[in-house]
């Protein structure tokens, strides 16, 4: 897991707690997941159809769209939670079919039963759960740093049903961070969050992109945009906007032109 601690000191939003920014670093252009002819069908309703998808190693995915437009099906879709009508989805290692890839998920939250009577630590800690190779003082460490990262140390014995929707949303997105995942999927990651929480969100994506893969929704995109290299437009189909700068999709030059 990255370092939680801001050696810029003097300054910083994250009061020493969070991570710090630094820049990307896109040069990996190996893929690592691919969607060919995927769609999905319900009822006879059409949720996402004919989603070609190449997703490479150091990708900032920004995804927009209206709502009902099937942005969540298509994260559900990538992380294999559930399967195409027609099409598939392919993880790769180095080039090689893989069963699975080291992700880490921030499901919206209401894909959360809250009444589970399960303590913020214990959630949190459930993101290490397929790491397999760290020490239990390790773990512990991560952990605690991880508490420290979303501010809930005076939380993190609470159950989840003590828990507003603002802090169980930076819960979950500790649990996402926690294991320093190669892939991060964060749907809506800005709900529930007051305005001072959203800087350090915007730090810890900061300093995650340089080594992660991440793939990003949001209805917020004015700053998340500027930090992403890709952004996909989701209406039942997908379309990337090429244009060099872009910030709402209703907004974005490429759908101008």
């Amino acid at each position: 897991m990255p370092s939680l601690n801001n050696p810029a000191g003097e300054g910083h939003s994250c009061n020493g707690h969070c991570m710090h920014h630094t820049p990307r670093n896109h040069s990996g252009n190996d893929t690592i997941i691919s969607l060919d002819g995927v769609s999905l069908r319900r009822g006879g309703k059409i949720i996402l159809e004919d989603v070609d998808l190449t997703i490479r190693r150091g990708d900032f995915f920004a995804i927009t769209g209206p709502n009902g437009g099937g942005k969540t099906t298509l994260l559900r879709l990538i992380l294999k939670l559930i399967a195409p009508t027609t099409g598939t989805v392919t993880y790769l290692d180095n080039g090689m079919p893989a069963d699975r890839l080291p992700v880490g998920y921030l499901p919206q939250k209401n894909m959360i039963d809250s009444r589970f009577p399960i303590t913020v630590r214990e959630v949190i800690k459930s993101g290490l759960i397929s790491i397999k190779n760290i020490s239990g003082d390790e773990r512990a460490q991560r952990v605690h740093d991880a508490i420290a990262c979303v501010g809930l140390e005076e939380r993190s014995e609470f159950t989840l049903d003590r828990l507003s929707g603002g802090q169980l949303q930076r819960t979950l997105l500790a649990r996402a961070i926690i294991s320093n995942p190669q892939i991060l999927v964060l749907d809506e990651p800005l709900s529930y969050l007051d305005k001072q929480f959203e800087h350090r969100v915007y730090d810890i994506i900061s300093e995650l992109a340089p080594s992660t893969t991440i793939i990003l929704v949001s209805h917020e995109m004015s700053h998340i945009a500027s930090m992403a290299n890709r952004h996909i437009i989701v209406d039942h189909r997908i379309e990337e906007c090429t244009a060099g700068h872009h910030y709402f999709a209703l907004d974005c030059p490429h759908n101008r032109q």
